[in-house]
């Protein structure tokens, strides 16, 4: 799931970062609201955390023309400002949710699956693929009733795949969902975690390969 995190104070931005990050989202951060902005228009994200006393452009003005341009990306204002007509004008531009300073990280994170959750009623509790299961709440995988142990990258992209069956998902798509736009590491990392995963979820000689190589356009969940 991809997060986008509009926040003007550094430590928090990266408190923010690193643990969602740990919670298996691809985080991105914009400082101030020109950048959301500019983020939002290039960018598909599942949530928005948005703060409203940013530089350049206030939190309310870029809610409102973030809801103008999209209805179903979630946003949740998080700000010092707690008195009830703030979260009022909040919530009127177009807001899901309101948290104020000081928060629990926790509850934050909380409201935010819940704010996904919410705008993917469609998805079923736990996510399935021919002998392949994943269950989002408990962060675990199994192929034929057996358990696959993955790590926090792994989990990412299995969930990005599970959630999009049977589509051609380039690597670009996926470095945008499953890692974010500050990743500076190998070159190969999208080919390096795929060949991870497929020795993962075959857990026998018997097992189909369901992650297939579409030579120039990127990957797909498929069977055969």
């Amino acid at each position: 799931m991809h997060l986008l995190i509009v926040e003007d104070e550094e430590k928090i931005a990266n408190f923010l970062r690193r643990g969602f990050i740990e919670e298996h989202f691809a985080v991105d951060v914009a400082k101030d609201g020109e950048q959301a902005l500019y983020e939002t228009d290039i960018n598909d994200y599942d949530c928005i955390i948005l703060d409203i006393l940013l530089p350049k452009v206030d939190g309310i003005t870029v809610c409102r023309k973030i809801r103008a341009k999209s209805t179903t990306t979630s946003i949740l204002m998080l700000t010092a400002k707690d008195a009830v007509e703030d979260k009022i004008t909040g919530l009127d531009a177009g807001a899901d949710d309101y948290v104020t300073k000081p928060f629990s990280f926790g509850e934050l994170s909380a409201r935010v699956r819940a704010l996904i959750r919410r705008g993917r009623k469609a998805d079923p509790v736990v996510l399935t693929f021919d002998t392949l299961s994943l269950n989002p709440a408990t962060k675990t995988a199994q192929r034929n009733g057996k358990t696959i142990i993955l790590t926090s990258r792994e989990y990412a992209l299995l969930e990005y795949f599970m959630r999009n069956p049977n589509m051609v998902l380039s690597k670009t798509q996926i470095m945008e969902h499953v890692w974010d736009y500050n990743y500076e590491g190998m070159s190969n990392i999208v080919e390096t975690y795929v060949k991870y995963l497929r020795k993962k979820i075959k857990t026998k000689d018997t097992d189909m390969e369901l992650i297939h190589t579409m030579r120039g356009s990127g990957y797909i969940l498929k069977q055969g």
